[in-house]
């Protein structure tokens, strides 16, 4: 087959700038091949290089004393104790979940199960960060339905229980939905496996399923905005088989066990070219692939083809040549295809053959470490102007409420939830719904408590309080339930960095999340930038999702009990009723103004401490963010199925946003207790109310908590089942 002519036109459809082409000129010294012109598009994209990206990344910290493996492998890993870590990262499915909602959001799932089991972890939890477009949208609902049932078709037959996650609701998502993934696994510290690929004439080993021709192209794909021909984008999206990863799981866990893993790689965006060239890079060598030995399941493919598939539930590996035969008597045993492909060599090459035909070769090096790197131009967002007195708005407190939980932003979301197992494994001690979730860490009497968060309201008026804000309210919820929070990954997603305003967004949000981390003792260990989230010029609101781990040591007990009747509410952290860029005001007023909350970050940090050092005081508690003291006491009343009556009537002190903030319930002497060790550790606390009866009281207004409960728990399937 004659290849293609390489054509400005091309190099254009491969998202490649003309500069950046002649930079390849430069490199190779010479037109390239059509398969190498496609090898350079996926390793130089957005999605894969970082080019956007780069520079700021590295001002974040990731390092720590519990930190095993920070950014740059396949997931993070982090020590939680006797010889036990937890490896954990998320990433974005955006474009593809868009163009295809179930496969779009399935793949994601698998992508990144991949990531852990690859390092030897076994997964034991999953999470999911989604942003939709507003509920009248005509795409809206077919989004929803088809990205949770993707997510729950995936998860719950691969078998891992989901943890939690968070469902958002805005105009800005209409043409470009967000989906961000997240899995933890568990690993011993003497048994993780790295991808660095080592020793020359080493063979280089495919395993797990066939390759196809679907996603082809799909890294390149996630790297550009969105316009009239997103139809034609749909064969880039890749499709997955969650029954076949499960068997790749297993095998790949067995295969380690026997000795012969020198590295290993998960095969996922730009498939077998940046997985190979990935281990060749971090090992300073190069690597040569036979194509005709790839196993395929599709008649005819090209090398492009096959170097460009995004076909799922696959690896690659660098294998002890004496291992060989135990190494292939595994995954035959499951039903899985291991072929040699290739080999590592002492030299600086990407050697692709066909059929004994050179159909790439190149610099293997300058594939990853001289992609191009951009410091692009960027304009700090105008600061917000705060809400003046006058310009603060009133209503009746149960007016506000109601408003709120019927919206599908505040409403439940059993709805989402329940379509997810959440109890396989048989180690969940916390499901969804109630903050942070809680996984057993098996055979010891370790927990691992899991969140996502972010505000995109606050990063929008306020990239820098913003991105605080995220890593805050991720400790908040981590500590809420009685979790040392140990460290974050992040999928930082944005719309087109060329625009300096954007990349200014993308700026302000990494130095927030930056300070956040280092005060609060989080690092960053992994993590995905997804930039251009555009269609037609339109870009997201700036989502930099954070995901957080906690761990609850042996011998502590979790915060996870319930209010009761007579129960004292307290309020830790101090209230100025803060209602700039406010749930209440998005909600009710259909305002976007003011400025973001003011994060402090030494009191975040103290009155997280303080939860954590008094949990045998405290019997339920959940921090304040959106929605205020309103809807963090309604919500804790409603998951007990009893009444609450806070005694504040004004909307700033019920419905302010105010940042370091947890709602406690407790017994009288327990509040005592609690209100004495506060004032010996300079931390605010107010009695606000207490939990009693069968209503919701807030200030003179009241309902009935069942009318209320009735519509938290129906309001949100109502908008989109």
């Amino acid at each position: 087959m004659q290849e293609p002519a390489i054509t400005p036109e091309l190099i254009e459809s491969h998202g490649l700038k003309p500069e950046e082409y002649d930079l390849i000129l430069e490199i190779i010294g010479r037109e390239p091949t059509f398969t190498e012109l496609g090898i350079f598009s996926a390793m130089w994209n957005e999605h894969c290089s970082y080019k956007s990206s780069k520079k700021w990344l590295r001002t974040l910290p990731t390092s720590g004393p519990q930190v095993i493996c920070g950014p740059g492998e396949n997931a993070g890993i982090v020590d939680i104790g006797d010889g036990d870590a937890v490896v954990f990262k998320m990433e974005s499915h955006n474009h593809p979940s868009y163009i295809e909602p179930y496969q779009g959001a399935a793949t994601g799932v698998g992508g990144i199960l991949r990531d852990v089991f690859t390092m030897g972890a076994r997964p034991i939890a999953s999470m999911n960060s989604l942003s939709f477009g507003e509920p009248s949208h005509p795409k809206t609902r077919q989004l929803v339905n088809g990205v949770v049932e993707g997510i729950g078709g995936y998860g719950n037959c691969f078998g891992v229980p989901c943890a939690g996650g968070e469902v958002r609701f805005h105009p800005a998502y209409n043409g470009n939905c967000l989906v961000n993934a997240f899995a933890a696994g568990l690993v011993k510290t003497d048994s993780i496996f790295y991808s660095a690929a080592s020793g020359v004439g080493m063979p280089v080993v495919y395993l797990g399923a066939k390759t196809g021709r679907d996603g082809v192209g799909g890294a390149t794909m996630a790297s550009a905005e969105f316009d009239d021909t997103i139809e034609e984008k749909r064969p880039t999206v890749q499709v997955g088989d969650p029954f076949t990863e499960k068997r790749l799981m297993e095998a790949t866990l067995e295969l380690m066990q026997t000795g012969a893993v020198i590295s290993i790689q998960d095969m996922g965006a730009a498939g077998l070219t940046c997985s190979a060239v990935e281990m060749g890079d971090k090992g300073e060598l190069g690597i040569k692939l036979n194509l005709e030995c790839v196993p395929q399941r599709e008649v005819g493919m090209t090398a492009y083809e096959m170097m460009l598939s995004e076909s799922q539930e696959r690896m690659l590996m660098v294998l002890k040549p004496e291992k060989e035969a135990e190494a292939k008597a595994v995954f035959e045993k499951w039903d899985l295809d291991f072929a040699i492909v290739g080999e590592t060599i002492a030299e600086d090459r990407f050697l692709i053959m066909h059929n004994n035909e050179v159909k790439a070769d190149l610099p293997l090096s300058k594939l990853s470490s001289s992609a191009p790197e951009y410091d692009r131009p960027w304009v700090p967002t105008p600061a917000a102007e705060a809400l003046s007195d006058e310009d603060v708005p009133t209503i009746d407190p149960i007016d506000g409420l109601k408003a709120l939980i019927s919206s599908p932003n505040y409403a439940g979301k059993q709805w989402v939830y329940e379509q997810y197992d959440t109890t396989v494994m048989g180690d969940t001690a916390r499901r969804p719904g109630a903050g942070s979730g809680i996984v057993r860490v098996h055979g010891t009497g370790k927990r691992l408590a899991f969140t996502s968060d972010v505000t995109p309201r606050y990063v929008k008026a306020n990239p820098v309080e913003g991105g605080k804000q995220a890593v805050a309210e991720a400790y908040r919820n981590l500590c809420a339930v009685g979790a040392l929070p140990l460290a974050t990954t992040d999928n930082l997603n944005f719309g087109n960095p060329e625009k300096p305003e954007i990349m200014g967004q993308f700026v302000g949000a990494i130095k927030g999340i930056g300070e956040a981390v280092a005060a609060l003792d989080m690092p960053i260990v992994s993590g995905n930038v997804s930039l251009y989230n555009e269609t037609d010029g339109q870009g997201i609101l700036p989502t930099p999702t954070i995901g957080a781990v906690g761990l609850i040591a042996e011998g502590e007990e979790a915060i996870i009990g319930e209010a009761r009747e007579g129960h004292i509410a307290l309020l830790i952290g101090e209230t100025t009723g803060h209602l700039g860029q406010s749930a209440l005001l998005a909600e009710v007023f259909n305002r976007e103004e003011g400025d973001a909350p003011a994060v402090d970050l030494d009191t975040e940090k103290r009155n997280g401490e303080f939860i954590r050092a008094n949990r045998e005081l405290i019997k339920a508690c959940t921090d304040i963010g959106d929605g205020g003291l309103a809807l963090a006491a309604f919500e804790l009343a409603e998951a007990a199925g009893v009444g609450v009556q806070i005694d504040a009537g004004d909307t700033p002190s019920l419905f302010g946003e105010d940042q370091a903030r947890y709602l406690v319930a407790c017994n009288f002497d327990q509040a005592e207790a609690l209100m004495l060790a506060a004032g010996q550790a300079g931390v605010a606390v107010t009695t606000v109310g207490k939990f009693t009866g069968e209503t919701v009281k807030l200030g003179g207004s009241e309902a009935p908590l069942d009318e209320l409960s009735q519509i938290f728990r129906s309001s949100f399937a109502a908008a989109v089942a």
